[in-house]
């Protein structure tokens, strides 16, 4: 048996002993949403524009229990899905929990990632969260899923970080040293775990991470097991993330959360040492945020396969021609005070409003503007950036 059959089979042990994530089943759909699994909101933030097709193939590569492709099933009502994993009992679990909330457009097979070719056909979307760093070789892994995205396709991608996870790398060490020839048994290794956190000062380090970040979910043995007793883990930094990236002949698109990879917010407030690096690479600056702000422990991101092509809204006449329609994934609307595609709160004004309100994506913003709203391109822009609002070219 190779290195990485040995892998697949230790991981899906664990899984098959302890199915994740494990969220209850629910005899409806699932509550709110992520905007990741929302094709129309996912398109949008990586292109600036509504895609021009609905009905799209899916994959959910690595899908556990089936969470997220009970997500990706109903927040895409026009697309296909197909979710492959390891773990047989980790599928029963899905195939139930798509089945008693009716997410009905899904099949399922028990599949590994390295041999994805084996389905027909390519897909539109594939999401991948969780799952490259437990193989033996992400490389070989991340190749075999880009072969599988269309022309125009986007990846969703979500690997761990070596920085924010530093406590758990030494607790899942001390976990294995413990439990000596017994390791691979995953029920003792979360009773010594337990143990073990039990028994450490309440001011050690690890247990104080433990915590402020981890102890809530990890009160679950199928969380526990999934961050303290894993088989195999491979922990990212900027440079390494991106060697997997180069390797997947893949377009990096971008972060899913932008806002941490501002440099403005860790050193705007000296300007000598922003000019200064601003000489710096894109990847150069990434590595001198998640030093200066070591608390990443995960990167998610956004890949696509060329051609992809991105809106210029720069123009006011391209702009004014364009057929507006608001986010799908916005909670509270209509209101005032609602909460975004990342479920932070947004107050908008009256006339923002009423702009939105119009925005049914049968209208052109010129056209909606003359409906007695009181916005100028400025604010219809700061909308747009908000990603409250998409565009379709005229």
């Amino acid at each position: 048996m190779s290195d990485s059959q040995t892998v697949s089979t230790a991981v899906a042990k664990l899984y098959d002993t302890y199915p994740f994530p494990p969220e209850p089943l629910l005899d409806e759909p699932p509550p709110g949403y992520n905007w990741r699994w929302n094709w129309l909101a996912a398109y949008n933030f990586c292109t600036g524009q509504k895609p021009q097709k609905q009905d799209i193939r899916i994959l959910d590569a690595g899908c556990g229990t089936g969470v997220g492709t009970e997500y990706l099933v109903h927040l895409n009502p026009h697309a296909s899905v197909v979710g492959i994993d390891l773990s047989t009992g980790a599928l029963q679990v899905a195939k139930e929990r798509c089945q008693r909330s009716g997410a009905n457009r899904v099949e399922f097979h028990h599949l590994s990632l390295y041999d994805v070719a084996q389905l027909p056909g390519e897909f539109d979307l594939i999401n991948c969260v969780g799952v490259l760093h437990h193989l033996g070789d992400p490389i070989r892994g991340i190749q075999a899923l880009a072969k599988k995205l269309a022309p125009g396709g986007l990846m969703h991608i979500f690997v761990y970080g070596e920085l924010g996870r530093w406590e758990i790398q030494l607790m899942q060490k001390a976990i294995a040293l413990i439990q000596g020839e017994k390791r691979g048994d995953y029920r003792d290794g979360v009773q010594v775990g337990r143990q073990i956190f039990a028994s450490l000062p309440e001011k050690n380090r690890i247990v104080k991470r433990e915590k402020e970040r981890w102890s809530l979910e990890n009160q679950r043995d199928e969380c526990f097991a999934d961050m303290y007793v894993h088989p195999q883990e491979i922990d990212y930094n900027i440079d390494t993330l991106f060697e997997l990236i180069d390797a997947s002949g893949l377009e990096f698109i971008g972060f899913s959360n932008p806002g941490f990879w501002q440099l403005e917010r860790l050193l705007g407030k000296a300007p000598e040492l922003m000019v200064r690096a601003g000489e710096l690479s894109a990847r150069q600056r990434y590595r001198l945020i998640e030093l200066l702000d070591p608390e990443v422990a995960h990167y998610e991101f956004f890949l696509g396969r060329l051609p992809i092509t991105k809106a210029d809204w720069s123009s006011d006449e391209a702009l004014m021609t364009a057929i507006a329609e608001r986010n799908p994934c916005i909670d509270g609307f209509p209101s005032q005070c609602v909460f975004n595609y990342d479920y932070q709160i947004i107050h908008l004004s009256a006339a923002e409003l009423k702009f939105l309100q119009a925005c049914e994506g049968k209208k052109t913003v010129a056209e909606i503007l003359r409906e007695d709203v009181q916005l100028d391109l400025k604010q219809v822009r700061s909308l747009l950036n908000q990603q409250l609002m998409m565009l379709t070219p005229s």
